[in-house]
């Protein structure tokens, strides 16, 4: 369900569960990280592009993991996400259709994200009663900005491809199916600089907000794993599943 193809310096990553709408499970988590920490440190590899099979980027996480009681460490999920955080390669989002959940929080440790005008973005997190995942309690607001990232994440709302761009949540719009063409556009052109100076840049630019995202890391783990156990979140999980179902 997680394919990868390594050709030329770029690693494409496709997640491919059209009919979940890509949503991701425990086990493919897992291949994501392995993808990430072995590619992300790669000598050779100069890009990363990470993609969605069919008509969607990722519909989030897969709804029965979080009926599955959660200890005091890291889930895979967060795993995952740890590891595209401490990427030394340049990742590449080439987003369309839907990008919920971690779908979307996960773009905030991408360098670029290409994605469409009626592309919907969500945070649902407080509708299940969970609260910010993705280190987005913390890198949201750097993002995009006090109000807009009190608005995405307290109200769990839609939002599309064009508020993303005017909040600056993602780098570029193109043409609905043209994000991947986009993707690896990019990824030729940085293939032709100066790897070590790429990265430098990248890691110099991130910096400054590695140390605080994995401490947001950390306190979302312990909310979670807190708030994955009441009564309430379970039976908002169960109503909202019925619900994409």
């Amino acid at each position: 369900m997680i394919d990868s193809d390594f050709s030329d310096g770029i690693l494409e990553i496709c997640i491919n569960r059209p009919d979940k709408k890509n949503a991701l499970n425990h086990d493919m988590y897992h291949e994501l990280e392995r993808l990430f920490r072995e590619y992300g440190q790669h000598n050779s590899c100069t890009a990363i592009i990470l993609y969605g099979a069919g008509n969607s980027f990722t519909a989030g996480a897969d709804l029965n993991d979080f009926k599955i009681k959660r200890g005091s460490g890291d889930s895979p999920g967060v795993k995952f996400l740890r590891a595209l955080c401490d990427s030394h390669v340049p990742v590449i989002a080439a987003v369309e259709g839907f990008a919920i959940g971690i779908g979307a929080t996960l773009l905030q440790h991408c360098d670029f994200v290409y994605t469409t005008s009626a592309t919907r973005f969500r945070m649902p997190f407080v509708a299940l009663g969970l609260g910010p995942e993705g280190a987005s309690s913390y890198l949201l607001e750097h993002t995009v900005g006090r109000l807009k990232a009190r608005d995405w994440l307290m109200t769990g709302r839609y939002f599309d491809g064009s508020e993303a761009l005017e909040a600056g949540f993602v780098t570029c719009i193109v043409d609905a199916g043209a994000t991947l063409e986009k993707a690896r556009e990019t990824a030729s052109q940085l293939g032709d600089l100066p790897i070590n100076s790429v990265r430098k840049t990248k890691m110099m630019l991130g910096e400054w907000h590695h140390a605080p995202s994995h401490l947001a890391f950390d306190n979302e783990v312990k909310m979670f794993a807190e708030k994955l156990s009441s009564t309430e979140t379970q039976h908002n999980i169960t109503s909202m599943g019925k619900t994409a179902g």
